[in-house]
């Protein structure tokens, strides 16, 4: 594997999930109480042994690269890396134009490595994959580019491209977000095949098509938009099936899974699947260990046992340095160094890290940024109409406080 090379597009600003996206970047906001958005696809390509990795970063980068700095220092391997690339406008005074000028602009490093394959990976997903099957299968194929892809609910076609393939498993038509009539899969008229957003390409084509592109005024400098459009007609052009991916220690009913958290509700749902009790995502399987940073921090702790006050978590996950003093936590995720105070009761909730849950609050459906402090007696999740006028409140009703806020104590 050390003729490949892997590109993280991880400059994603994130608009759809804000506010949690207003001081960071999306692929660097928390996710399942000890992680980043970012550390999953890291997790991937490290445990693929997939070890020359550079990660592009462009909005509101500092979060990621102190997450990176912290979690993902590779050193004393002779030509094993993760490196940040912040955007230095390599090509003109202009940030990154779209997904493949991003790579465009990088192309130097591309050309210092001289690699056999490039995959070009998104980083603001929530799943697993051994990237070494999907890159057996493109060199099996003797692929110009492999897409990778899974099916999704029509309904949601308009935020994915849509592929249509073979029975060998070539690309032949591919139309990105279509606002109406998009193809569907033979046999299953509800889903559609989506683009992952991740890509092997053979190394020396990538470079080529890139540089026509660039040259391409009117062009979006997009993978979906311009670069996949270009390439399959040629017929080079396969598509993986993710749903294929094994990896071991996983449940079988577990292949496939593949979050795009794009959104605050998709974001809610994908922390809440991991207190199931057996998860879709399982994040303790020793065979393919979950990697991050979190401050050394002592063992949670759970303090009273007395009527009315016992300190408890029941269908929870809880990070260390957590303290449930005498309060009720239920299906929720508590971030490391988060105290929930006496008769306090949080139910269904996400909360980042750092936090501290007044005496007597209740909260409920809610997601809690870091170092947020909330008062005593604070009510949170109940009335939907009093949600909404102090709150962001997402489509779905999940209540949404930013990053370091004071509740209640006005």
């Amino acid at each position: 594997m050390s003729g490949v090379l892997t590109m993280i597009l991880a400059g994603g600003e994130g608009t759809r999930l804000a506010p949690l996206t207003g001081v960071r970047a999306k692929p660097a906001v928390p996710f399942g109480g000890n992680y980043r958005i970012i550390d999953f696809v890291l997790n991937n390509f490290v445990n693929s042994d997939l070890l020359q990795i550079f990660v592009i970063t462009q909005f509101k980068s500092h979060s990621l690269m102190k997450h990176l700095s912290r979690a993902w220092r590779v050193t004393g391997l002779t030509n094993r890396f993760i490196d940040p690339i912040p955007a230095q406008m390599q090509t003109g005074k202009h940030w990154y134009l779209g997904t493949a000028d991003a790579v465009y602009q990088n192309l130097h490093l591309i050309q210092g490595i001289d690699p056999e394959q490039v995959c070009v990976f998104g980083g603001d997903h929530i799943y697993k994959m051994d990237v070494r099957q999907m890159l057996n299968f493109h060199r099996q194929n003797n692929a110009l580019l492999t897409v990778a892809a899974i099916p999704v609910p029509v309904s949601q076609a308009h935020e994915f491209g849509v592929i249509e393939v073979d029975s060998t498993g070539k690309m032949v038509g591919f139309e990105e977000k279509p606002k109406s009539n998009p193809k569907t899969i033979p046999g299953r008229p509800d889903y559609v095949l989506a683009s992952m957003g991740n890509y092997i390409f053979d190394a020396k084509t990538l470079v080529e098509v890139l540089n026509e592109d660039a040259a391409q005024i009117d062009s979006k400098h997009d993978f979906g938009h311009n670069i996949i459009p270009k390439m399959y007609p040629a017929g080079n052009v396969y598509v993986y099936d993710f749903s294929t991916n094994m990896i071991r220690g996983e449940q079988a009913d577990s292949k496939g899974y593949w979050r795009d958290v794009g959104t605050i509700d998709s974001y809610y749902e994908a922390n809440m699947d991991l207190i199931s009790v057996q998860p879709p995502l399982d994040l303790y399987n020793k065979y393919w260990p979950l990697r991050s940073y979190t401050p050394p921090m002592p063992p949670a702790k759970f303090v009273h046992d007395e009527a009315n006050r016992t300190g408890q978590a029941i269908s929870s996950m809880v990070a260390s340095g957590c303290i449930v003093s005498g309060a009720i936590v239920y299906q929720s995720i508590l971030g490391y160094n988060t105290v929930v105070h006496s008769h306090a009761y949080i139910e269904k909730c996400v909360l980042m890290g750092n936090n501290d849950i007044g005496r007597g609050c209740r909260i409920r459906r809610a997601i809690i940024d870091k170092d947020v402090k909330i008062a005593p007696n604070t009510i949170i999740g109940e009335d939907p109409v009093l949600d909404r006028q102090r709150f962001h409140v997402s489509a779905d009703g999940v209540v949404v406080i930013p990053k370091g806020a004071m509740v209640g104590f006005d």
